[in-house]
């Protein structure tokens, strides 16, 4: 039996990233995995052809009794390791996370297995074990994370739109870099180009409040800037319905989950060249470009929203190239923890 853990996931009231991959995989694992959340660790009882398998982030304060459960486990445990974003930009993640994330780091050398959900994020795990000197530590692979987001079939053919329009998915924070976005986009509209931004995304409550002033003020100076902050699932597919490409400008992710959203939905992406979404970017439909930098930001989506001949270039490999789905992420699992 595979124990799949839901402690915070079960009562989440939003879809970050790491709630996406939880209940994506419940759904993928249905039948074969039984949803687990228990009140207190000292309560949790593995049998020993038991798997428990979570992709939360813990720690010994929020789960007190967990060290000891991994410790004195009959069964075997398994984990999702999304990335250590935390440890390598704390300046703009949540303290609490800040805090939390080395001891997570730790507590995964315990377990019995590990996936991380991209090559990069593989490589930061490994380098932290490295730093610590542990000498015990389980085999972590990469685990290819689904692109089918909603859960309806891939988009294989995109109608031409009217006004042009750019589609931003990402909680409001530092890390999703909206500011810059929102500095480059005004630019753009001032040189008279015209195109609509639609941003999706719940408010970070640490870090949002400056850019959601941001959005507020320039959206009553240009009538062509969106805001949505409760977006469902099926209110996003209909802004990619009408985007002529998604925009991810973000400064460090763990995979880049909207990056593959987006080309499920055949919309082409214009993001930031990171590491970590050139293993996504690679396989086309995608303009990867530097960080941060202003001039080949406003070059990039003039490029997006006005040469048709590249846009449909872009579009033709999104909607063409192979993509991976949670079914064969779930499909993964399945098959190594029955082993």
């Amino acid at each position: 039996m595979i124990h799949f853990d839901v402690t915070k996931a079960g009562g989440a009231g939003h879809r970050s990233g790491l709630m996406r991959v939880s209940a994506r995989l419940a759904d993928g694992l249905r039948g074969e995995a039984m949803e687990v959340r228990w009140p207190t660790w000292d309560r949790a009882t593995l049998r020993a052809d038991d798997w428990f398998l979570t992709g939360e982030l813990f720690s010994e304060e929020e789960r007190p009794g967990f060290t000891a459960f991994l410790e004195k486990r009959a069964g075997r445990t398994a984990a999702i390791f999304h990335d250590a974003i935390p440890l390598t930009h704390p300046h703009i993640t949540w303290p609490q996370s800040v805090a939390r994330h080395p001891g997570y780091l730790k507590l995964l050398a315990q377990f019995d297995r590990v996936w991380a959900v991209s090559a990069a994020s593989r490589e930061e795990l490994l380098g932290f074990w490295r730093w610590q000197g542990l000498a015990k530590t389980p085999p972590v692979e990469v685990l290819a994370l689904g692109a089918d987001f909603n859960s309806a079939p891939r988009v294989t053919l995109r109608a031409a739109r009217a006004r042009p329009s750019l589609l931003s998915v990402g909680i409001l924070e530092p890390r999703k870099n909206q500011m810059f976005l929102l500095d480059v986009s005004e630019e753009l509209w001032g040189e008279g180009l015209e195109f609509e931004l639609h941003l999706v995304g719940r408010v970070n409550p640490h870090f949002g409040a400056p850019i959601l002033r941001r959005i507020k003020a320039l959206s009553r100076k240009n009538g062509g800037l969106h805001y949505h902050e409760a977006a469902s699932d099926a209110a996003v597919t209909t802004l990619y319905a009408t985007a002529r490409a998604s925009v991810v400008p973000t400064l460090a992710e763990g995979c880049g989950l909207p990056v593959l959203e987006s080309l499920w939905m055949g919309v082409p992406c214009v993001c930031s060249d990171l590491p970590v979404l050139r293993e996504n970017t690679a396989g086309g439909g995608c303009l990867p470009v530097a960080l941060n930098d202003r001039a080949q930001w406003k070059a990039a989506l003039r490029r997006v929203l006005t040469e048709n001949t590249l846009h449909a270039l872009l579009a033709a490999e999104a909607t063409s190239r192979v993509l991976p789905t949670w079914a064969e992420a779930a499909e993964t699992l399945r098959g190594a923890l029955k082993t």
